[in-house]
């Protein structure tokens, strides 16, 4: 049995908030788990000490029992110094504007800053 730690999302339409739990891996996302393991609730301030709550001990010991962790969980793990930071992947260039768009930005912005001038 694959065991994974992750979010499985609860309250209203809306308004997300995230159990942190501990799941066979094949179990629908807000289905069946293991236990629950923390909470987040994205609505909160990132500063905010309720946004992310962790039974650290708990985690630990299912860590050691072999479960995975899901990449966003583990940067909640990482924050708090309980499992070492992920490695941060580069971001593809997709999201960017293509050339000729950036070509027109650009003219755009050279004819602004010459009526400018």
């Amino acid at each position: 049995m694959s065991l994974k730690i992750r979010l499985s999302r609860a309250g209203a339409k809306k308004r997300p908030y995230y159990h942190i739990v501990v799941a066979d891996s094949r179990s629908p996302r807000d289905g069946r788990f293991i236990e629950k393991v923390g909470a987040y609730n994205p609505m909160l301030p990132a500063d905010h000490a309720d946004r992310v709550k962790l039974e650290a001990e708990r985690i630990q010991d299912w860590i050691g029992k072999g479960a995975q962790v899901t990449e966003r969980v583990e940067r909640f793990l990482a924050k708090a110094g309980l499992v070492p930071a992920p490695v941060m992947r580069e971001q593809s260039k997709q999201h960017l504007p293509k050339k000729k768009a950036q070509e027109r930005a650009a003219a755009a912005a050279a004819a602004a800053a010459a009526a400018n001038a």
